[in-house]
C-alpha cells in the first residue's frame, strides 16, 4: 500500500469540505452534533486553513485514492510546548482503518513538523485514545506524557520530536 499525505490546495477546497462532512458524520457518535437545516454539519474554520498562518491541511491518500485528512495547527490548546504543533482533526475513512493507514499518515505528519506536539481526544472517544496511544508510543519509543484538560472534556498526549 502506498500511503501519502499531501497538502490540500485552495483549488481542492470543495473536496476538503466534502471530506470534512464525512469526518463530522463519523465523529457525530462522540460529538452528538446534528446536521443543519441544509443537511450539513459545517466546519467553522475551513477558510482559516488558507488565510491564517500556522494552519496546515492535508489529504491522506492510499494508492492515489482519497482516504482521509489531517489538519495540523502550529499551537497547543492545553499545554505550553516549544515550537508547538497539534492535530486539530484526523480522519481515516472506515474502508482504510485497521490497515496501518492512520499510523503511517500520523508518523509522516510528525516527521514533517518538528517540535512539541499535543494530540488530544475527547474523553468519550476511546477508539481515538487507543489509536493515539499506540501510534505515539511507537513513534516516540514510549517517551511521551499524558494530560487531562477537564474543562474541555479532553485527554491527550504530548511529546517533543525536535532534532538535535
Amino acid at each position: 500500500m502506498d500511503i501519502c499525505v499531501e497538502a490540500i490546495l485552495y483549488e481542492q477546497k470543495s473536496v476538503f469540505i466534502q471530506m470534512l462532512e464525512l469526518y463530522q458524520y463519523d465523529f457525530s457518535e462522540f460529538s452528538d452534533d446534528d446536521i443543519n437545516e441544509y443537511g450539513y454539519f459545517g466546519y467553522a474554520h475551513i477558510d482559516d486553513y488558507w488565510n491564517e498562518e500556522g494552519r496546515h491541511p492535508f489529504f491522506i491518500r492510499v494508492n492515489g485514492k482519497l482516504a482521509g485528512l489531517v489538519l495540523v495547527r502550529s499551537c497547543c490548546e492545553h499545554n505550553t510546548l516549544p515550537n508547538p504543533h497539534c492535530i486539530a482533526e484526523f480522519f481515516v475513512m472506515k474502508k482504510y482503518r485497521q490497515k496501518g493507514v492512520g499510523r503511517a499518515a500520523a508518523m509522516k505528519i510528525f516527521d514533517m513538523f518538528h517540535g512539541g506536539w499535543e494530540v488530544s481526544q475527547w474523553v468519550n472517544n476511546l477508539p481515538a485514545q487507543n489509536f493515539w496511544r499506540k501510534v505515539i508510543s511507537a513513534y516516540t519509543n514510549g517517551k511521551y506524557d499524558t494530560f487531562t484538560a477537564a474543562e474541555a472534556n479532553e485527554v491527550g498526549f504530548t511529546f517533543d520530536n525536535r532534532t538535535s
